[in-house]
Order: structure tokens, then C-alpha cells, then sequence
């Protein structure tokens, strides 16, 4: 049977949720709320599920996080919250993100739309660069606090990574997205698209001449990375981030749609992140016989284990210790397969992984018309090169201390495009840690 692209992983029923609940110790120090970026009172909100009150659970969670169904769905909360809990030293942690999504959800379904925040207008106008998950946690906690808030996003949908990146089966756009990021606008945010900050209007236009005091840069890190091998320039080769933008944010994958995508054949996704495993389970949907190539072991793949166990269960293979050379073509420039060597675990890196060393005379090839390289991103530099005064390190990523500030009076900044490539939960920890440092900055 073909896979389709409806959401795969099912929330919790009510039992479901309150036997989970009745599982939580309730900490007097708890550390899940220590290993959360955002801060969320975990067993403050578990209690709540537990008696039912799953308004009162919502309005917890609230208080620190604009995105709980996003967060529940795609949020590595084993290295979080479920991380730490105690009960995962002996048997298994209690299910938080699965909690948090079920009352996030019963939000939705419900119509509960929350306590009403009845901010103070400060008069005092602040922009957000980018309607990520950064942008948007700190747009939401600029508003609530008083601020006249606007969010400028260059594409033409809002999201972010989470509208272009994330695919449908795991994250739905048109009811799960769209109903957080109108939460968002209910504070009062505005949010305009298609504004390219640095082409269509400059930062300093923005504070010099729009009457903006505060600028937060959460742009993302959307610029694609290459292995540097002959063949990359084939007909046939992606990068993840323009197979996923056109499969999610162009709809590709939906028949009404003539947005043009590679469907069927055969599929080799470089790379073992969860951007990899998105774009092996994307093109596996979209007809593919697909396979990852990861020069590691499957112990050192960096995604999360069930984002592998999905892709292993819907029939995704994988070629461990291989590490591509060369993508070879055909007369016609097209992609025909992957010239690859088997690869032996040396010594730890400076990550502490054990550093992959290639097998002398051991080259071979994958058969494939497709090759989607999913190695990681960079920030974008256009802000950069275009706000004087605004530095950089040597990965491109803007300067920022943790509380987002950066070498630009009134400019803060947070996210990927600080940290390169990260997870939604810390974009959102950096957006709401920003927003802080611009009251603060403001206030004075």
C-alpha cells in the first residue's frame, strides 16, 4: 500500500493522557523543567491533565511556549525534559511531549482560546526578521509584555523552517501550524510576507526610517551545504532544503499542485540528521526506492531514533559506513548513480564520535537517477553584509551573546542564525531569552 502524506504518529486518547499523567512524581526539583529550553512547568502542567483541567494545563503551558503542538510533535525531548526525568533512571520516562501535544491539541479541537493577555501599549515599536520558531516565541513574548510588534518574513507562507522544512506527516501545516501561528497574531503580532530584510528593506531603514527601536534577526540558517564532490552540478541533484521547499512549502506532493518534483526512481539521500530521514521518507512517499547514505554507523546517526525507526519500518534503506566520492552522470547530464567507498570507525573526533576512515580499494557504486544532499545549513548572509556594524563568526553565524545580544546597538539576534543548525525548542529558548534582553534594553 502507498504511503500517503497524512500524519503518522497518533496523539494521545483522554486515558491515554491521564495514565500518563498519573506516572509523574511531581519533583520538588524538578529537572525536566531545568533541561527545557523554553522552561515549561512540566509537573505544574502534568498535575492539571491528571484532574482533567486541561484549560488549566493549556494556560501553563502558555505562560512559556507559543508553540505546544509544534514542540509535541517535533522536539527531541529524549535529550530534553524526558531526558532528565527521574523515572527514565530505572524504567521509562514519562511521555512529556506526548502530554504536551494532547493538551495543545484539545486546545485546538476544543476552541479554547486561553487566558486573554491584556498588555499595556508602551508606545515602543520592535521587528522580528523571520517567522521561525525563533521569531515567533519572541514575537509572542514581545507582545504579551506591550510592544507594537511586527514580523517580517521573506517567503510567502509563515513558519519558517517549520513551514518549508518539516513535511506534512509529521508536522500538519493547514490545522496544527496555521492555528499557532494565529495564536501568535491574536497577541497582536502583524506579520508581513514576502519582505526580503536586506534586499526590499535594510535594518537600518528599518530603526532609521520606519521607527522600529529594536531588531530581532531569527532568520534561520537556510543556505544548503555540499559535500564538494565531482558531480554535484548533475541534473538530479538536490539539496534537502529545496526537495522539502517544494514538496512542503509548495504543496509538490498534492496532485492539484504542478509545483515540478522528482517522483519515483531511485533515491540516494546524503546524510543521517533528521533532515535526512525527512527527505528519505518524502521521496519514499512520493514513489521512490530510497536509500540513505550515512558514512557512519547507525549508532552515531545523529536523528532521532524514532524519526529512524519510522523511515526503517516504511521501507527506507540504509548503506552505513559509506561516504559518496563522486556522483557519476549520464550523456544526456543527468544523475546515474553514486560512486562511494566503505568507510572503518577511527578514532573520537572533537565531537567524541569515532572519526570515519575510508577502506582503501573498497570504491562502489549506488544505482540512482536522484541524489538529495542533506549535510547541514548555514545562515543566509544577506543581513549581514547589509547591516553595518553587525558581526559575524568564521561559519557565517551572526555574533550574539546568550541573551541575543549583538555587536549592533538595538539589534539582537537568535536562533540558527546564531547557533547554525539546531532544534525548534532551542530557536524558541533563544527567542523568548531575546525578547527579554529587548525589554530590558528598552526599558531603560
Amino acid at each position: 500500500m502507498a504511503l500517503g502524506f497524512e500524519e503518522v504518529t497518533r496523539g494521545f486518547s483522554v486515558e491515554e493522557a491521564l495514565n500518563e499523567a498519573s506516572r509523574c512524581l511531581h519533583c520538588k526539583n524538578p529537572r525536566c523543567v531545568e533541561a527545557c529550553p523554553v522552561r515549561i512547568q512540566i509537573p505544574e502542567f502534568i498535575a492539571k491533565v491528571k484532574e482533567l483541567d486541561f484549560a488549566g494545563a493549556a494556560d501553563v503551558i502558555a505562560q512559556d511556549s507559543s508553540l505546544p503542538a509544534i514542540c509535541g510533535r517535533v522536539c527531541p525531548q529524549e535529550n530534553q525534559c524526558e531526558g532528565r526525568c527521574v523515572l527514565g533512571i530505572k524504567s521509562k520516562s514519562v511521555a512529556i511531549g506526548m502530554l504536551e501535544r494532547f493538551v495543545a491539541d484539545w486546545s485546538r479541537e476544543e476552541g479554547y482560546e486561553g487566558k486573554k493577555v491584556h498588555a499595556e501599549n508602551l508606545g515602543m515599536k520592535v521587528a522580528v526578521v523571520g517567522s521561525g520558531p525563533a521569531g515567533l516565541a519572541c514575537a509572542g513574548d514581545l507582545a504579551k509584555l506591550g510592544y507594537d510588534v511586527t514580523i517580517f518574513e521573506a517567503l510567502h507562507e509563515v513558519g519558517g523552517v517549520l513551514a518549508y522544512g518539516i513535511p506534512e506527516f509529521r508536522l500538519p501545516k493547514d490545522t496544527v501550524l496555521k492555528h499557532e501561528v494565529d495564536q501568535v497574531r491574536k497577541l497582536g503580532v502583524k506579520i508581513e510576507t514576502d519582505v526580503i530584510i536586506g534586499r526590499t528593506i535594510t535594518i537600518d531603514q528599518l530603526m532609521d526610517e520606519e521607527g522600529f527601536e529594536a531588531v530581532f534577526v531569527g532568520t534561520g540558517a537556510g543556505l544548503p551545504k555540499f559535500m564538494g564532490i565531482p558531480g554535484e552540478n548533475l541534473n538530479g541533484v538536490f539539496s534537502a532544503n529545496e526537495f522539502l521547499t517544494r514538496s512542503n512549502l509548495m504543496k509538490a506532493y498534492r496532485d492539484d499542485y504542478l509545483t515540478p518534483i522528482k517522483k519515483g526512481g531511485k533515491v540516494a539521500v546524503v546524510g543521517g540528521g533528521n533532515v535526512a530521514m525527512d527527505a528519505a521518507r518524502t521521496a519514499l512517499r512520493l514513489g521512490s526506492d530510497t536509500t540513505i547514505v550515512y558514512r557512519r554507523t547507525e549508532v552515531e546517526l545523529p536523528a532521532r531514533a524514532a524519526e529512524v525507526k519510522h523511515a526503517k519500518l516504511e521501507g527506507v534503506k540504509f548503506a552505513m559506513l559509506t561516504n559518496p566520492v563522486e556522483i557519476l552522470g549520464n550523456e544526456n547530464g543527468w544523475v546515474k548513480a553514486l560512486r562511494c567507498v566503505k568507510m572503518e570507525l577511527g578514532e573520537p573526533d572533537a565531537s567524541g564520535r569515532r572519526s570515519p576512515v575510508a577502506i582503501e580499494g573498497s570504491e562502489f557504486e549506488i544505482e540512482a537517477d536522484t541524489v538529495i544532499m542533506a549535510l547541514g545549513t548555514a545562515p543566509n548572509p544577506l543581513i549581514s553584509r547589509t547591516t553595518e556594524g553587525l558581526d559575524v563568526n568564521g561559519r557565517g553565524c551572526i555574533v550574539a551573546d546568550e541573551t541575543g545580544v549583538t555587536s549592533r546597538p538595538g539589534v539582537f539576534a537568535g536562533g540558527d542564525a546564531v547557533s547554525g543548525a539546531a532544534t525548534v525548542i532551542l530557536a524558541m529558548g533563544a527567542g523568548r531569552k531575546a525578547a527579554a534582553a529587548i525589554h530590558e534594553y528598552l526599558s531603560k
